[in-house]
């Protein structure tokens, strides 16, 4: 005799999705204040339950007999997102497009909606977040207006489906998942159960009826997707598209790709006119002087499989205080102390009673451990007044033994470098010149291989005389 069905009280937060038995003030697993409420109650039984065989869709094949043609890419119109997506968006695929508000992230589909439909492709853009008039300016503005581009204001699940149902699109742009709310469902708009119902059924239609859906996602404070973490497992493709406020330079990243590779980045310019892509992005953070400089350095790091030649500079001055400052911008302030602590214990670099200042031009981010070596020649040429030869290129990561270590991709950047006209390039010593590291010239660029931080700075003169016994 089976036990009798039971029901269980639980409580859940709505930002977040975690579960109590209890209702709390708190959130234990977000933080957040009155985030928890009820859940439905879900009944469980003492047995088992047995679940019999039904109907299927379709027969299963063999893997070779699938067709390929329904799953082709067909381009997005704009080059750099295709880089991106890997080729191009997929038919029936669920794309997840977040960002940080006031990114470009609308502006973006737009012009994805509208060259779309200028290759006589039905596009339909919802928007929860604008009225239609309000997305008709931006329309006007960037030249986003076609006869195939349909758009509506609409934050009702049942509405929106119904208007693919009319349009029958091949593209659909929801902007954003947030805003959209499934009347039959419980919780609020952009709640956690509310969200994992419009994705779902966004997808499902995506997926029954070939249509490729673009979805936008806000962002938490910490970067994340806000929302439920099920979202991004739900969509094919999850992009990030980052970039500062003060800068026109946007740049969009995968971090999940079911069609194509994840290390790829499109860069983008963000003016009053629209958005519009940038194919060679290096001259935006590299300061070409007609003198040398103390103080400055070019690194070359790799965004995806792209790379990116970018002007490191630092001050190094007096401090006025007892605690002299750190401060940076665009580099990881941690990165920049360990690097300071190696060119003081290692090459007679001492900055202990000094401010620094170290940043990037043009609003670039340095993250990559590939960037320590200019990063260090920046340092020490700030700090010895003496500027680092014009034309030369750095690239390098640095141990705390102050060993400048290999780094991925190296022919790559050599490669990059020669073609912007640097005459000289610094690398990490592999097995010698010409013993299949390292080539001693890429395209008329003279390489020149370091074992560590120090030999580097007396290679490129900066290091001071009275520190040569340091050496």
């Amino acid at each position: 005799m089976s036990k009798p069905t039971r029901t269980r009280t639980s409580f859940r937060c709505a930002e977040c999705g975690w579960e109590t038995p209890r209702w709390v003030g708190r959130c234990l697993e977000c933080r957040a204040w009155g985030s928890v409420a009820e859940a439905a109650p879900a009944a469980t039984a003492g047995t088992g339950v047995r679940t019999t065989a039904g109907p299927v869709s379709s027969p299963a094949v063999p893997i070779g007999q699938v067709p390929q043609e329904a799953a082709a890419f067909r381009s997005s119109g704009v080059p750099e997102l295709d880089r991106v997506l890997g080729g191009g968006m997929v038919p029936g695929a669920a794309v997840l497009l977040a960002g940080e508000p006031g990114v470009g992230k609308s502006t973006l589909l737009l012009e994805v909606a509208a060259q779309t439909a200028r290759r006589k492709l039905r596009t339909l853009y919802v928007t929860g977040e604008e009225s239609a008039s309000q997305v008709r300016l931006r329309a006007d503005r960037t030249g986003g207006i076609h006869d195939e581009l349909y758009l509506a204001a609409e934050t009702d699940l049942a509405a929106v489906l119904g208007h693919i149902e009319a349009v029958r699109p091949a593209l659909v742009v929801v902007d954003s998942v947030q805003t959209i709310g499934a009347p039959d469902t419980e919780g609020v708009p952009g709640g956690v159960t509310q969200v994992k119902e419009v994705a779902a059924a966004l997808i499902r239609v995506a997926k029954t009826r070939g249509i490729t859906v673009v979805l936008v996602g806000h962002v938490t404070k910490d970067g994340g997707i806000a929302g439920p973490r099920v979202l991004e497992h739900l969509v094919d493709v999850v992009l990030h598209f980052e970039g500062d406020r003060s800068s026109r330079f946007r740049m969009v990243r995968a971090m999940k790709n079911r069609f194509g590779p994840v290390d790829e980045v499109g860069c983008f310019d963000l003016a009053a006119d629209g958005i519009s892509a940038v194919t060679d992005p290096t001259g935006l953070f590299v300061e070409h002087h007609a003198a040398r400089v103390p103080g400055t350095c070019v690194a070359v790091s790799m965004e995806g499989r792209r790379p990116l030649l970018a002007e490191v500079q630092a001050l190094v001055t007096a401090s006025p205080g007892e605690r002299p400052r750190r401060t940076t911008s665009g580099l990881d302030s941690s990165r920049v102390a360990m690097i300071l602590a190696v060119l003081a214990q290692h090459c007679g670099v001492r900055t202990h009673h000094a401010d620094v200042f170290a940043s990037t031009v043009g609003g670039a981010k340095l993250t990559e451990p590939a960037t320590d070596l200019a990063l260090a020649v920046a340092l020490a040429s700030a700090h010895h007044e003496s500027a680092p030869p014009l034309g030369t290129v750095v690239m390098g990561e640095i141990g705390l033994a102050g060993e400048v270590r290999r780094v991925r991709d190296l022919r790559l950047r050599l490669g990059e470098a020669a073609r912007q006209g640097f005459a000289v390039a610094v690398v990490p010593w592999h097995r010698g010149v010409g013993e299949g590291g390292a080539p001693a010239e890429v395209d008329g660029m003279r390489v020149i291989e370091v074992r560590g931080v120090a030999e580097a700075l007396q290679l490129l003169g900066i290091t001071s005389p009275r520190e040569q016994d340091v050496l």
